[in-house]
């Protein structure tokens, strides 16, 4: 069962990555580099397993919820950082 879990957190990221990169085929807004996909892999694989961990061992449905809402925004903070600097910190991709 643990085994399956994972194929689909691989599976899903694995799609979600194909979508820039189908996108780079078409259009030359989308420029990722090898760099780009690795970063995105490792932020969607955390948030992926992460999400697995809550699952499993948050039994409240509150606090799942709590907690994967939280998950989301650190994913999309980080994410948003990465892509323009909101927070213009020296990791943003400028």
């Amino acid at each position: 069962m643990k085994n399956n879990r994972l194929l689909q957190i691989v599976s899903g990221v694995a799609c979600l990555l194909l979508i820039p990169l189908i996108a780079m085929q078409y259009t030359d807004e989308v420029n990722w580099s090898a760099f780009d996909f690795l970063i995105a892999a490792i932020l969607l694989l955390g948030t992926g397993f992460t999400f697995d961990l809550i699952l499993r061992k948050v039994k409240s449905t509150p606090s799942r919820i709590a907690f994967s809402i939280a998950l989301l925004v650190i994913l999309l903070l980080v994410w948003m950082e990465l892509a323009v600097g909101i927070f213009g910190t020296p990791l943003a991709g400028h």
